[in-house]
């Protein structure tokens, strides 16, 4: 499985949204970090058997997997990167989504986000606020 390098944190997005998708690539390349893009879960684990990522940037509403099925998938094959997950959503007031949230004890993104935001929970899910 291939590391990322000494120079910069490796970062897996997993989203379906072009356009949401380039944003954070910008906006995390920016600041030093080696992204990669998947557009769904099924996507996502792909990636997952060839690099180790230290966050993974998951939209919970993806196709062909979503980012609920992925974390179950996170749970049961890669438990080392269920602490390295931030989720972004668009519906957090879905009883389903904030109930899924709340017992992931994970932390989330609320869409729309500015590229600010997303620096600054990436900064804190790595411990470098």
């Amino acid at each position: 499985m291939e590391q990322a390098n000494a120079s910069g944190r490796r970062i897996l997005v997993v989203e379906d949204e072009p356009g949401i998708a380039r944003v954070c690539t910008r906006t995390l390349s920016a600041e030093g970090y080696e992204v990669d893009v998947a557009v769904d879960g099924k996507a996502a684990l792909d990636v997952l058997r060839k690099k180790e990522f230290d966050l993974c940037l998951i939209d919970i509403r993806t196709p062909h997997m979503n980012g609920i099925e992925l974390y179950g998938q996170l749970q049961k094959n890669y438990p080392g990167t269920v602490n390295k997950v931030v989720f972004t959503t668009g519906d957090v007031l879905g009883s389903d989504i904030k109930s899924f949230l709340e017992s992931s004890g994970r932390p989330y993104l609320a869409k729309p986000f500015s590229p600010d935001e997303l620096r600054a929970i990436v900064r804190t899910a790595l411990g470098s606020a």
